[in-house]
């Protein structure tokens, strides 16, 4: 039941993660969470960083969209600037996103990872879709209140990951 929550891959953030070390694993699309993944929660807009990440990425022939939770008023304003695609209101962890978005991306799932900072939404959604998955440590160390409650749920989780030497998490 636990291995349903393991992450193939944990790193520090996102610029741990490059161009180069997603084609060694064959990988030509991401699908990334929002918020606190790539910036914390409560900034409206990418960061200079995020933007050299993402022309990282598209210069490398590596799709990105952005799947989030969040409402279609703040996913949009991230995203249509860096004229990424996204999906709003995405339900994860059920699997609809996750599938729309890599058709949309016209890859197999094998040549896709998804990133997120939480195990309760992007990793089980990503690995009950057939996905290569990457925890990041979340940006901030404080939530909105939608996500407070699986916070907890994580920490307990990660605990028991832990216990077992399936992963040592730096979050």
């Amino acid at each position: 039941m636990l291995k349903r929550f393991l992450p193939d891959q944990h790193v520090k953030d996102i610029f741990e993660i490059t161009p180069e070390s997603l084609k060694e694993k064959n990988i030509k699309g991401v699908i990334t969470d929002l918020d606190n993944t790539l910036v914390a929660w409560n900034e409206p807009h990418a960061t200079d960083k995020i933007k050299i990440w993402l022309k990282s990425m598209e210069d490398s022939g590596i799709k990105v969209t952005i799947v989030s939770n969040n409402d279609k008023k703040r996913v949009k304003l991230f995203s249509s600037p860096l004229n990424r695609p996204y999906v709003y209101r995405a339900n994860k962890p059920l699997r609809g996103a996750f599938l729309k978005s890599s058709k949309k991306m016209d890859l197999n799932k094998e040549e896709i990872v998804v990133i997120g900072d939480q195990i309760m939404t992007d990793i089980w959604g990503g690995n009950r879709s057939g996905f290569h998955t990457i925890l990041v440590v979340p940006i901030l160390q404080s939530d909105d209140k939608a996500t407070k409650l699986n916070r907890k749920i994580e920490r307990f989780i990660l605990r028991k990951l832990e216990k077992r030497g399936w992963m040592k998490w730096q979050g």
